[in-house]
């Protein structure tokens, strides 16, 4: 018996009229044709499906909370549609519930890009060997943090890091445990003015965020605590806070802090200049365009600028002496 092909109509329809042609006869005949055309049609639509497998991967990026989740989602919102735009890539921002959640996430490569504070970046570099240090911000080669006092607890603020003795007895609180600039390096400064946290009053608390700290302080849950300094004056601007309840005690020396980290296996699956590529569409936004000038505000950056690993080399050490950072 032979068939002749009918161009243009579906499986199905020419295995019907297959099985309908004249010396095909029999309910037998007629169910083996069609099982054998189905079969045929099932095999096409599997090889059809492997041309799906070809679509690019999605980049997947992240961030460490430490925000609050509504002002992440809008910031990494944007950064996923401009990444997207700028490499040719389907981008999608992957929300994680904490900082060593967003380290272990990056070693098992269900994160491909992410937004580290210093110490998150030197554990994640330390987990997942081969990473790679893209980008930094501008005010990241400076950064500071601040130490704040509920006004009930009536501290004259102060200019001097030996001075950091006057938060003694208080109710103190750290951001996140992992945090770089509102525990790390906070504590740092507190061992050189000789403060241990055993001279606080209770045991030190961990809020999580730095508005979670903000907000901890001004509603007097805590009398004193400490954050990032882009943050203090990003909430003070906007009026997040009642300023007349908390108070600016002491800003800190500088240091190195945030970088995007970009997972080992991404060349394999983005291609070999992905590095190049990601690195060049941050540099590349410009605040004299409004779209990315939203972006680089949500940052509290003026611009992205190249760094590399060993600018933390310094943060690794302190946080190893404080034992924040361990093999």
């Amino acid at each position: 018996m032979t068939a002749t092909p009918l161009p243009g109509v579906p499986g199905e329809l020419r295995c019907e009229a297959v099985a309908g042609q004249p010396g095909v006869r029999g309910t037998g005949i007629r169910t083996i044709v069609l099982a054998l055309c189905t079969a045929i049609a099932l095999v096409g639509a599997a090889c059809g499906s492997d041309d799906q497998s070809s679509a690019p991967e999605t980049l997947r990026i992240a961030a460490i909370p430490d925000q609050e989740p509504e002002r992440l989602a809008r910031t990494y919102g944007l950064v996923s549609d401009y990444l997207s735009e700028a490499l040719d890539l389907p981008v999608e921002y992957v929300p994680v519930t904490d900082y060593p959640a967003a380290v272990n996430l990056f070693r098992t490569g269900d994160l491909d890009l992410v937004w580290y504070g210093a110490v998150t970046g030197v554990q994640a570099r330390l987990e997942t060997p081969g990473a790679t240090v893209i980008a930094q911000r501008d005010i990241d080669a400076e950064f500071r943090s601040v130490f704040i006092a509920n006004t009930d607890a009536s501290i004259e603020p102060f200019d001097s890091v030996e001075d950091l003795t006057a938060l003694e007895g208080t109710r103190f609180t750290f951001g996140s445990e992992s945090s770089t600039s509102s525990r790390m390096m906070p504590q740092f400064f507190l061992g050189e003015a000789g403060v241990e946290l055993e001279a606080f009053d209770g045991e030190v608390g961990f809020a999580g965020s730095h508005d979670a700290v903000l907000a901890l302080v001004e509603s007097g849950s805590f009398e004193t605590g400490t954050l990032a300094e882009a943050v203090w004056l990003s909430r003070l601007e906007e009026g997040a806070f009642d300023s007349t309840q908390v108070e600016l005690l002491f800003t800190t020396p500088p240091y190195g802090n945030y970088h995007w980290l970009l997972h080992p296996d991404a060349p394999d699956r983005f291609g070999e200049d992905v590095e190049k590529r990601v690195r060049s569409a941050l540099l590349a936004l410009s605040a004299d365009d409004p779209d990315e000038a939203e972006i680089l505000e949500l940052f509290e950056a003026g611009a992205f600028i190249e760094s590399d690993a060993s600018f933390y080399d310094t943060t690794e050490q302190i946080g190893r002496e404080l034992g924040v950072i361990t093999d």
